[in-house]
């Protein structure tokens, strides 16, 4: 076994833990800041945390523009990533000031959204409208503050693009999302020839 304390450093080429917890699905989360400056990031620790109210939540690692924005506002989109978007995606990860538009960055379109501000990825087949519940600053095992930040919100509004649903079930794999892997530069396609069936007892 290679065992190590993750304060100690993982002695690795690279921090194995992403890898590990991994596919994760990539929040692409847009912002407005209180100036109007739209704002575009993608974060692959993200996850749907509760059905009933639905609650989904993505966390930085540091304090950035997009939970700066969430925090001013109140308010922010999930769109769905998706492989035909895939390198757009990416575009928006890039380190830029605040003023800069991500999505003039990445030459992508904003489509109004219905109940928030943010706009939503034109081309995204689905989009969360969502208004922030908590913004959490992350604690170690002491209990001191760390420089990651949670950010929870209620999903709000649901956007789907109709294709995306036969028979009145949703088609995960007709949306070709992308998630993200281990290592420095992996993603992965959900595929339907990776698709299983198991019912819970």
């Amino acid at each position: 076994m290679h065992s190590y304390e993750p304060g100690a450093g993982h002695r690795l080429a690279h921090d194995p833990l992403n890898a590990i917890v991994a596919p994760r699905p990539i929040g692409w989360i847009s912002t407005l800041s209180s100036d109007g400056v739209r704002n575009l990031a993608p974060f692959s620790f993200f996850n749907l945390f509760s059905y009933r109210p639905p609650i989904v939540g993505f966390t930085t690692t540091r304090w950035k523009d997009s939970v700066a924005n969430v925090q001013a506002t109140g308010e922010f989109v999930w769109n769905l990533a998706t492989r035909p978007q895939g390198e757009a995606m990416n575009a928006t990860s890039a380190e830029v000031a605040a003023e800069i538009d991500e999505f003039e960055l990445a030459g992508l379109a904003g489509v109004p959204s219905t109940l928030v501000a943010p706009p939503r990825v034109a081309g995204a087949p689905v989009a969360f409208e969502c208004r922030l519940t908590q913004l959490i600053n992350l604690r170690d095992a002491r209990g001191e503050a760390t420089e990651g930040w949670v950010a929870l919100g209620e999903v709000v509004m649901v956007h789907i693009t109709e294709e995306l649903v036969a028979n009145g079930v949703y088609d995960t794999v007709a949306a070709r999302p992308i998630v993200r892997g281990g290592g420095p530069v992996d993603y992965f396609e959900i595929r339907e020839d990776a698709r299983f069936g198991m019912r819970r007892p």
